[in-house]
Formats: structure tokens, sequence, C-alpha cells
């Protein structure tokens, strides 16, 4: 006997796959695609906390699943074999201006008190940080060390390793058993737009690239309005753009060179370094902008879990734990803003 049917093999889909059958609950999984295909199965995976201030709900959701992830990613890795690439390495962000400076410094301070002792956020010196610190206009950095990289297409692969172990498979069809939740990305989101009539989500195309470049566990960059990621298999991540009006989703042009060429000139030490492989795809974003999470909307007593966007993969460790918790023991501790209904 199935007790959950889990539809969508993207982040969401795997990751409350995981904690569920972790619980005990035998799962199946369904997508007509396979693991990974949609946007999760990109290259940047950029695991950033919202900057420590106005203090809300979803900041909070956030915060919680940030350190929530390295247990969760060590015991997928432990169980499947399979590395997915994740590091609590930091992230460092030049400061362009005094005004921005003052912002970091009070940002520093409330991070002290909103993030518990957990992790920091500290305004630094371009010179406290060695080479890889890319220049600031005013000689000052944000350093954070909550802040995580991941490899989205390698921790796709080491959540299905670690469901297999477990004895779930990923499948291209199945009847739906048991509870079931609907994590179908884009495809779900237009759904509920045609149905309703109205935009409940759309889709945000992003294109990335990666680099055969070898950093190490450097932080990762954020400048330029450009991510820099080092990986653990010896490349480096660079993107994204956000593209709502597009014809081709899943290809790149010439909008991707100028995040390259951005790339480089923020970070010299870059130029020369092959581009091994050019990437784009389609974000799911709901009208709220924040996770679609609870009671399907149209699907009686059934569920949803969508929307992840740019922060599906830094989300996912929580995410998973609360769809859990609401299907297998029916607590429902979801943040209002995170409820279908805030975008309907």
């Amino acid at each position: 006997m199935v007790d959950v049917t889990v539809r969508g093999a993207g982040i969401f889909g795997l990751s409350i796959a995981w904690t569920c059958a972790r619980r005990g609950a035998k799962v199946q999984v369904v997508d007509p695609f396979g693991a990974g295909s949609g946007s999760s199965g990109g290259l940047v995976g950029a695991l950033a906390p919202h900057v420590p201030e106005n203090w809300n709900s979803k900041k909070a959701f956030q915060f919680e699943s940030l350190i929530m992830a390295e247990a969760f990613w060590a015991q997928v890795e432990a169980t499947g074999g399979v590395s997915a690439g994740y590091s609590r390495s930091g992230r460092i962000q030049p400061i362009q201006d005094k005004r921005t400076l003052e912002l970091a410094r009070a940002r520093q301070n409330s991070a002290k008190e909103l993030w518990g002792g957990h992790a920091e956020w500290q305004v630094k010196l371009v010179t406290e940080l060695g080479t890889w610190c890319p220049s600031s206009p005013t000689g000052y950095v944000i350093h954070d060390n909550l802040s995580a990289r991941i490899h989205p297409r390698n921790s796709c692969s080491a959540l299905v390793a670690a469901l297999g172990v477990m004895g779930v498979d990923i499948v291209p069809e199945a009847s739906d058993a048991g509870r079931v939740v609907h994590s179908t990305g884009l495809g779900g989101l237009e759904e509920l737009s045609q149905v309703f009539g109205k935009t409940v989500g759309n889709g945000v195309k992003g294109q990335a690239a990666l680099l055969r470049f070898d950093a190490g566990d450097a932080p990762q960059l954020f400048v330029d309005a450009i991510h820099i990621v080092p990986h653990a298999d010896g490349t480096l991540a660079v993107g994204s753009t956000s593209e709502r009006d597009y014809d081709e989703p899943n290809s790149t042009n010439e909008l991707l060179d100028e995040v390259i060429d951005r790339a480089m000139g923020a970070v010299p030490v870059l130029h020369g370094a092959e581009v091994i492989e050019r990437w784009a795809g389609v974000r799911p974003r709901s009208k709220s902008r924040a996770p679609m999470l609870g009671a399907h909307p149209l699907q009686k007593g059934q569920f949803i879990a969508n929307g992840g966007f740019k922060i599906g993969f830094g989300m996912a460790p929580k995410v998973a734990e609360v769809m859990a918790d609401l299907m297998l023991e029916n607590n429902d501790a979801i943040p209002g803003e995170f409820r279908p209904s805030a975008s309907l």
C-alpha cells in the first residue's frame, strides 16, 4: 500500500518524498519527464538568506530551512552515496556606497538578534578576505556565513539515489494512492491560472553558465547582480538572468553572454576560464512570490507544494518538513503567506 504519492520530481517533490520516506511512509514519486528535468536541473545553486531586518514569517521560514540544510543534505548523501555538492561556505557582497554601508552595519547588529547566534552577517574590509574577494567602491564588503552552495542537478541525483535505497523509485506514471501532493512546477501554476481565469503564477526564465574553474571552498560572490558560485566538483556557476518575456524557454542567447562578461569583469581571475555548459530553464513563480503550500485549490483532499522560484533549494528542507507534518500527522504549520489563497 502506498501512503504518499508525490507528483513532480523537482527539488520540492523529491525533498518531500525523502522526508516522508524517512518517517516510515511508503512513497511513490511520479514524473513523466524524470527527476530534475525542469528548473531544478539547473547550475547555480546559491542558497542565500534574506537581509536580517523587517523580520516576518517568510524570512524566519527561510532562515530555519538554511539552518536545517547541513544535516538534511548530510543524511541524503550518507544514505545514497551521491554528493549534492552542499557546503555552507558563505557569501561576499561588495558595498557600493556610503548609504549601503550604513545599512549593512545596521543589519550586522540586527543579525545578532534575529539569527540567534547561528550565523553572522559582518561588514569587513576587502583587505581582510584575500584575493578571491572582489573590489568594492567603498573598500568594504558584506560577509555572511549562513549562505551555502549546492549543485542543483547533483542534489537531485543525490535525492534519487537516497530514495532508491529507501525503496522509492521515480516512475513516469502511476495512479494516485494515499495522500497526494502536486509539485509540478510551471505546468501546475499554469493549470491553476487557466482554471481561475487569472494569473496565479507564471514562469521566469533564467540563463546560467558553468565554467571550468576550481575555486575550492571559496565563498560564493554576489556582485553586479550576478551569482558566482564555486562548486565542489571543480566547476563554477554564474547566473542568472530573470526574463518574464521569452520565446524559447530552454535556449541561451546574448543575455547569457552579458552575464558571463559581467562575472569576468567583476572577478578578473575568471578571465580565460572555459565555458563548459550553457543552460536555460523556466522557474515557477507564484503570484505571492512565496512557495505555495497546503491544500490543493482544485483537487479536494490533495495538496500542493509549488512556486519555489529562485529560493526553492534553500527552502526545500523546511518545505519538506511542514508538508510531511501536514500529510502524515495532520499538523498544519504553514505560514499564512505560503497558502494558495495568497495567490488566488
